[in-house]
């Protein structure tokens, strides 16, 4: 069933959107068996952003502006091929993710309508299938570049799948992380921050990707919660060492060995 008013669900966001919503609209904001009890303050913003995005005639906070995607887009495609180079290592034939930052960067020009770019923003999904979880997370950070036109909230989701997919890269390295949000930072123009600052904390609003589920989740989660500090604090101090769960060390040890093709069937790690 669909909730009216509600944005249409997206693969690339890997929420159920519906289902939050209707948690939400039920009244069950519930966090360790607590109801959340948000501060004056935090009430105070929720309401300017709301007015703000229902001013600009869009279902969603996390949609932004036809201009505020246009802006954020450049700044998500240049995150998203900083890495390309990880995923075009281990599958050189595979343009897919190079031609969906590709295709990015005049979305952000004004040379592409958001109805032809919402309709092609899924064909880069697919190159993270049989590769290392480096390669993968670089692959998907196009994805999510590519998913700007149908959600601004997707830059961060670009932004964050970098950053991730250079950690992987380098396990040895536990400051890596922290070293790509500083270089996405310094890479954001002033235009940039105000429109992704637009945007709701992560895991905080169920009508898009930032919304309870993977982006809001376990390393994606805290680095989008990283750069959102960063965004409203300048001063903020990005941690000096990560940890990755489990799944994802074993991934990245793999990958510094050497990937093996995955049969087919099989499912890369997310």
């Amino acid at each position: 069933m669909m909730v009216r008013g509600l944005h249409a669900p997206c693969p690339m966001c890997s929420c159920a959107h519906e289902r939050a919503a209707l948690r939400v609209m039920a009244g069950a904001r519930l966090s360790s068996g607590r109801v959340r009890r948000r501060s004056v303050h935090q009430q105070a913003t929720a309401a300017r952003q709301r007015n703000a995005w229902q001013s600009l005639g869009v279902g969603s906070p996390q949609t932004l502006s036809e201009a505020d995607r246009r802006i954020v887009a450049r700044w998500a495609a240049d995150c998203a091929e900083r890495v390309l180079g990880l995923f075009e290592a281990e599958a050189p034939q595979d343009s897919r993710p190079r031609d969906a930052i590709a295709r990015t960067r005049p979305f952000a020009r004004d040379e592409l309508s958001v109805a032809a770019e919402i309709r092609r923003r899924f064909v880069a999904g697919g190159a993270a299938r049989d590769v290392s979880a480096p390669a993968a997370a670089a692959a998907r950070a196009a994805g999510q570049a590519a998913s700007i036109p149908h959600m601004g909230a997707h830059a961060l989701g670009a932004a964050a799948y970098a950053a991730k997919a250079a950690g992987l890269a380098a396990p040895d390295r536990p400051n890596a992380i922290s070293e790509e949000i500083r270089w996405q930072l310094g890479r954001m123009s002033a235009a940039v921050g105000a429109a992704l600052r637009k945007l709701p904390p992560v895991g905080e609003n169920s009508s898009g990707p930032l919304g309870p589920g993977l982006l809001a989740s376990g390393l994606l989660g805290t680095i989008i919660r990283e750069i959102q500090a960063s965004l409203a604090e300048p001063d903020h101090s990005l941690p000096a060492k990560w940890q990755t769960d489990g799944r994802e060390r074993a991934a990245s040890a793999r990958s510094t060995m050497g990937h093996r093709p995955r049969r087919k069937g099989t499912r890369t790690q997310r």
